[in-house]
């Protein structure tokens, strides 16, 4: 791979996460805090739909919008720009609104333009590879980093009035400013700045024009011919569940690190954890699917929920060890989703893996967060009670196991029934 086409993927991947790592971190917690705190007053089951619905209905809508327009008729570097500039807008507007429908009309409506650049970064960093397995996990591991940057400064330059260095997670300690649960919404403004300055950037990207010589109309039509495949299949059905395990996470988790003594500034900082772990994981992917295989590796993503779940349930362990646990947030991204987008561009013709990519898109970053969404509503209301003052109090120790069980029974399914396909020729997904 050439160097500067490398170093324009590696950027791609650091804004394209760290748009999205400014704010999802600590949106739970602005939705749910009470309007006495500086939140937004909103129950568990309408934060739900706001991070579960509003996020899902873009990555339904994503094959049309990504799929069809990359594949088959604009460069997929323009259409990444038109996407992020307007996302960006849609992000500054947002931070000024105060009511539940306004919240879940514009979040859906970000997620429209949003969440099809997540497939289009992906395939267009593949099509310009020409060992993917080997040199996605360098590309994609910039995505982290980005995430990482983004999580960290806005706390630094919106929540904090006293930076220190610190020993221990999150390595930083500072001063929370009185109302810092009100400025969270700042994380909105912040995020949506970064996404018009990488719209720009976009038309920089390395050309990717649209395959106008497909044998076939509709290039999503061709890419569902890929569940013939049962490989693809179970992928499919087992992602629905990481998926939405995976969005309860940044539910519940934003909430959850205060009630075992974390600061709210800390919140973005500590979640970091995990993506620390995932530089040290991303880059060493490729070896692991050469010497283990997609069988094992995507099982070992589904252990690692089923284990930082469990540990996130023993609520007696000090906080120090809650925080660490995430680490294992390395293995569940980059063992499950990273190698299930490898194996996706792996199986599918080559004329429609922007579209493949998309499609696995829809249950990723789709069906999970609807069907998580309403789980994590459901499970809010099952663990949570109301003391004789009037506090909430919510039972996480039960939440977390159940969660627990969910990663453990998908890490059965793919141990027992996945076969790898990866080898097959790729003519038969088309026949």
């Amino acid at each position: 791979m050439r160097v500067d086409i490398y170093i324009r993927l590696a950027g791609m991947m650091l804004l394209q996460y760290a748009v999205w790592g400014a704010w999802l971190p600590v949106a739970a917690r602005l939705l749910g805090a009470p309007v006495s705190d500086g939140g937004l007053g909103f129950d568990g089951r309408q934060v739900g739909w706001i991070l579960g619905l509003g996020g899902s209905i873009g990555a339904i809508c994503a094959p049309f919008i990504a799929g069809q327009f990359a594949d088959r008729v604009f460069s997929t570097e323009r259409v990444l720009a038109v996407l992020l500039a307007v996302g960006g807008a849609i992000q500054w507007t947002l931070a000024s609104q105060t009511s539940f429908s306004a919240w879940l009309g514009l979040s859906i409506a970000y997620s429209i333009v949003y969440m099809p650049t997540l497939a289009l970064t992906n395939s267009l960093a593949l099509s310009h590879l020409s060992d993917a397995k080997r040199e996605f996990p360098w590309v994609r591991v910039w995505g982290t980093i980005g995430w990482i940057a983004a999580s960290w400064a806005f706390p630094v330059f919106f929540l904090q009035t006293d930076l220190k260095l610190s020993a221990q997670p999150p390595f930083l300690i500072w001063s929370e400013r009185e109302d810092v649960i009100r400025l969270l919404n700042n994380a909105l403004r912040f995020s949506g700045g970064m996404s018009i300055v990488y719209a720009f950037l976009c038309l920089f990207l390395p050309h990717t024009p649209p395959k106008r010589d497909a044998v076939e109309k509709l290039a999503f039509a061709r890419a569902a011919r890929l569940f013939r495949r049962p490989s693809f299949t179970l992928l499919v059905i087992v992602s629905l569940a990481i998926a939405a395990i995976h969005n309860i996470y940044f539910i519940q988790t934003p909430n959850f690190l205060p009630s075992v003594g974390l600061k709210t500034s800390h919140i973005g900082p500590a979640m970091t954890v995990g993506q620390f772990a995932e530089l040290l994981i991303l880059p060493t992917l490729g070896l692991m699917l050469t010497t283990l295989g997609f069988r094992a590796v995507i099982t070992l993503g589904c252990l690692a929920y089923a284990a930082r779940f469990a540990v996130f349930g023993t609520t007696s362990l000090p906080l120090s060890v809650i925080v660490a646990s995430q680490a294992l947030h390395g293995l569940c991204y980059a063992c499950f989703f990273a190698a299930s987008y490898i194996y996706v561009d792996r199986i599918a013709p080559a004329d429609v893996r922007h579209s493949a990519q998309t499609l696995i898109g829809i249950l990723i970053l789709g069906g999970g967060p609807v069907v998580g969404g309403y789980l994590s509503g459901l499970l809010s209301e099952r663990f949570s009670s109301v003391t004789a003052e009037e506090v909430l109090v919510v039972d996480y120790r039960a939440m977390w196991y159940t969660l627990s069980w969910i990663g453990l029974m998908c890490a059965a399914v793919i141990t027992v029934f996945f076969r790898d396909e990866s080898s097959s020729d790729a003519s038969e997904a088309e026949q």
